[in-house]
């Protein structure tokens, strides 16, 4: 028991500052509401009452999985595609300069104007979140995709081909491991971006969704339900980001938890 106790302490220790952070947060939010009062910001407790007042309904759990549905499948598509076409680009540089145009002119455009452009062409459906979520971070993935690929060690790849590697190895251990140094950062990036945009698809385009029962809350002045939506979003992207990029990244970048435990 007492080296169960002894194993578990520096866990528990190392979240400390994070807890420190929350608890700061928590304490601005609160101070923030006594300030301007619960109809400008509802005190964390007036939140968290909201959202269980929501949860007893039934309307949380259809909801956010509606939102999850059409932010994780933009935001897969977005991978896929950026993620696959960054790589080959920047492995080709006559592709990455052909590309280069067309990516910078996606990034420019912002994503209410690709909401506008979504009503038009597919009305208030699923498919109007789903296709702004992929215009918005594919371009964002492939930017960082093509940068990995583009400024890999060509030295190291020179002296593997030197001693007859084969092709297949010298990109998946000398190529992949610089790429997705670059790529992981980005799709972390691509991914909250991928929840504000489907909410805010949703907030103008649909009827159902997260960002649809947003929209009912600001026609009904009930703020402390809206950032009752809003903590449940935090929580989601929170749950995608630790229960699947990382651990993705601790697989497929394990030598990173070795520094960073020296």
């Amino acid at each position: 028991m007492a080296r169960a106790a002894c194993s578990i302490w520096p866990k528990l220790w190392g979240f400390r500052y994070p807890a420190l952070g929350v608890a700061l947060f928590l304490t601005l939010w609160w101070g923030g509401s006594r300030l301007y009062g619960p109809f400008i910001l509802p005190s964390p407790w007036e939140a968290c009452r909201a959202l269980w007042r929501l949860t007893l309904k039934g309307v949380v759990f259809k909801a956010a999985l509606i939102t999850a549905g059409r932010a994780l499948g933009g935001f897969a598509v977005a991978a896929l595609l950026g993620g696959g076409i960054g790589i080959l680009a920047g492995l080709r540089p006559a592709l990455a300069q052909t590309l280069r145009p067309i990516t910078a002119m996606l990034l420019g455009i912002p994503p209410i104007a690709w909401i506008v452009l979504a009503i038009l062409w597919f009305g208030t459906t699923g498919l109007t979140p789903v296709f702004t979520v992929v215009v918005t971070a594919l371009p964002i993935v492939f930017a960082v995709a093509m940068e990995g690929a583009r400024t890999r060690d060509k030295g190291l790849e020179d002296m593997g081909r030197s001693f007859d590697t084969p092709a297949a190895m010298l990109f998946w251990d000398v190529r992949l491991p610089h790429i997705l140094s670059y790529l992981f950062p980005g799709l972390v990036t691509a991914l909250g971006l991928s929840w504000k945009v489907a909410v805010m698809a949703e907030l103008l385009a649909s009827t159902d969704g997260i960002g649809a029962d947003m929209a009912l809350a600001r026609i009904n002045l009930d703020t402390a339900e809206a950032l009752a939506w809003i903590i449940v979003l935090l929580a989601m992207l929170l749950a995608v980001e630790l229960l699947l990029l990382e651990p993705l990244q601790r697989r497929l970048e394990p030598w990173r938890q070795g520094s960073s435990s020296s």
